[in-house]
This record gives C-alpha cells, structure tokens and sequence, in this order.
C-alpha cells in the first residue's frame, strides 16, 4: 500500500482488528437475540365444550386465531381419517394426545394405532386417579407401569409422557413422588410434559426442575395464575388467561432449552370464553420475547 496516499498497513490492520473485535464481543456485553415461540399450541381440552359440539369448525377457528400446532383430549367419537382430515383443512398438526390412566393396565395397541393414524409422535398419560397413588410403593408401581407403556410406544414409533397436576409433588413418607417418577422411569422412554400452571401452584420451581434433569420435558402446558391467596386456594378461582396472571413467563422460557421445551400447548381449565380465552393467551405467547 503506497503510504504517501493511503492508510499505512499497520494503522489499517489495526483498525480492521479493532473493527472485527468490536463484533466479536462476548455475548454479555452484547444485546441478546430475543426468542419467541415458533409455533404456539393449544391443548384442546380448552374448547371442548364447544369442539364437541362442533369439531371441524371449532379446530378452522383455532387455526384462524393463529395456533398452529394442537394436543388432543379425545376425539369426540371421529376416525382418524376423520380427524387427520379436520386437522389439515384447518392447518394445524397434532404433534401429541392424551390418554386416560387406564391404557396403562389394557394395554397399548388401540392407542398406538390410533395415533400413528393421526400422526401423533408423543402419546401422554393425563392424571393419575387418587385411589391410585396413596403410597409411595403405589407411585413405585406407576413409574414401573410408565417405563411398560414407554417400552410399547417406542416399539411403535411414538414417545410416551407424563403430564402432571401438583398431587404429584405432596410429600409422601419423605419423598416427593415427582421426584420419583423422574428418578425411576428411563429417560429414554418416559419424557415430562411439565404442567407449568400446576407446578407453580405447588410451589415447586420448574427451573429447578429442569435444571436437576434436562432434556427431559420437550412440552409444556402454558397456563396463568394470579397470586395464590391462601395454601387451600381452588384452582378455578386463581387459574387465568395467559399473560393475565402472575407467573414470570420470559424468565422460564429462557431457560426451554435446558428443559428440552419443543411444544408450548396453552390451556385454560374452566375459561368463559373458551375461543375468547384462547385467543387471549395467543396473543400473549405470539407477542412475546424472551
């Protein structure tokens, strides 16, 4: 480089280093990319009331709000062509079901074949019944029937869950049984869909959670609580629209990848409204950066 006319090559290399150096800082001394959720779900026990009484035009209504993926609670007496049909018209995919608790003594052949007909890829248990789990030898039984109900899902091609309410974390005999279930069934075979709503209520940390065993909730159930008032709160009376509630939602989806998060299904028990409610919480997640 001709120095009488230019830059001379060492103040330029300089200045390029220093240019390459200032885009290269370290992440924390730099603005982070703002996350946002791909594809909001809805868990469709939501809008039952109304998907039973109209099921092809409750799920256009749900793909018009703008959801894009679905989780089922039953099909309300439709095939799968049926359903796989309803789903593709109103543009939306079913990545996962639930399943009553009873599957895990009849067995699993009518529910995998169900749910390779629709195109589920997960296949979750919903609750456990009481009479079911009032000893810790009880919820030993349950994980071993989870690690069972995992092996037949695998087999078929799909993954097997469990989904949580806050029974699951009431102390029994000095053990928490969530912590059992985590502990006892193969990871492999038995993922977490982590009931976000229902673990918040419990007064358990779903981060710590997440932290403890990662990788091993790839869904949440997305719904609001307002300030529990007292330990005996009925859930209906403090469970709310998303984004209309007191749980931190950008401080726990920043952490989705430890936890594996890969669906989001919004849920609300008991909405009025329930197209109303869901397109609340759409808006909410939709809009939101984390």
């Amino acid at each position: 480089m001709n120095q009488g006319r230019g830059i001379p090559r060492r103040e330029f290399v300089g200045a390029m280093a220093a240019g390459v150096g200032a885009l290269t800082l370290p992440s924390c001394l730099t603005a982070r990319a703002a996350n946002r959720i791909a594809k909001v779900g809805i868990q469709l026990y939501t809008v039952r009331d109304v998907l039973k009484q109209d099921f092809e035009g409750t799920l256009s209504r749900i793909g018009a709000i703008g959801y894009r993926e679905v989780e089922f609670a039953g099909y309300f007496d439709h095939t799968p062509e049926q359903v796989k049909a309803a789903l593709s018209a109103a543009g939306l995919t079913a990545p996962s079901t639930h399943v009553g608790p009873d599957n895990l003594d009849k067995g699993w052949d009518a529910v995998v074949n169900t749910a390779k007909a629709i195109g589920h890829e997960y296949v979750i248990v919903a609750w456990i019944p009481e009479e079911r789990r009032k000893t810790l030898d009880d919820w030993k039984h349950i994980a071993d029937q989870l690690n069972q109900a995992g092996t037949a899902c695998k087999a078929a091609g799909l993954q097997f869950g469990y989904h949580n309410h806050n029974f699951e974390f009431a102390t029994i005999d000095g053990k928490v049984p969530y912590d059992l279930l985590l502990e006892s069934t193969d990871p492999n075979l038995v993922k977490l869909e982590m009931d976000l709503f229902w673990t918040t209520f419990a007064g358990a940390d779903p981060l710590a959670y997440w932290a403890r065993f990662p990788g091993r909730f790839p869904l949440v159930h997305v719904k609001d609580m307002t300030p529990k008032p007292t330990a005996d709160a009925a859930p209906d009376r403090v469970m709310v629209d998303v984004g209309k509630g007191s749980i931190d939602w950008k401080h726990i989806f920043a952490k989705s990848s430890v936890g594996g998060v890969q669906h989001y299904f919004v849920e609300h028990d008991q909405p009025a409204d329930p197209l109303a409610s869901a397109k609340a919480s759409y808006d909410f997640l939709h809009g939101l950066d984390f």
